[in-house]
């Protein structure tokens, strides 16, 4: 029982530091904006610019965080790179924050 106990404290341990990290990933104003424009769709790096008026280099810097950590993949096309979210785990989360802080029903409460 000690043996199967101390297997699911690591196990617990591990999905705590995984949920963290993602949390962390999505804990930026300028990260949450470029990903909530991608719920839309797959967007080129001018586009998402001129929607979130982020210029660059923070763009490019922010870009590469959600890069790095697996939210958003990229695919080059001639010379521009178009983003689009990564994985349904990240829709599903920017869905829920939607619902608590953006749509009219919540009207933006806390």
């Amino acid at each position: 029982m000690e043996v199967e106990a101390a297997i699911d404290l690591k196990q617990m341990q591990q999905s705590a530091e995984n949920a963290s990290q993602f949390l962390r990933s999505l804990a930026n104003r300028d990260r949450l904006m470029l990903l909530c424009h991608l719920t839309e769709g797959e967007a080129c790096v001018g586009d998402l610019e001129a929607l979130t008026g982020i210029r660059q280099p923070s763009l490019s810097q922010q870009l590469g965080v959600l890069r790095r950590e697996g939210l958003i993949e990229p695919r080059k096309q001639g010379k521009n790179v178009y983003y689009r979210i990564a994985s349904d785990n990240v829709r599903a989360m920017l869905a829920q924050l939607y619902l608590m802080f953006c749509s009219q029903e919540t009207g933006n409460e806390r």
